[in-house]
């Protein structure tokens, strides 16, 4: 793998863990919503 490639993958990296950290709390607080709504 040459130093291009691993820019490029850790670009990916990066960028797909910072989806994460919006995605997961998200759709962790949406979860939540629906299951009160759900409960009542």
């Amino acid at each position: 793998m040459s130093a291009n490639d691993m820019k490029a993958a850790q670009k990916t990296y990066d960028g797909f863990i910072a989806s994460l950290k919006w995605t997961v709390p998200l759709t962790a607080i949406i979860t939540l919503l629906i299951v009160i709504m759900i409960a009542d």
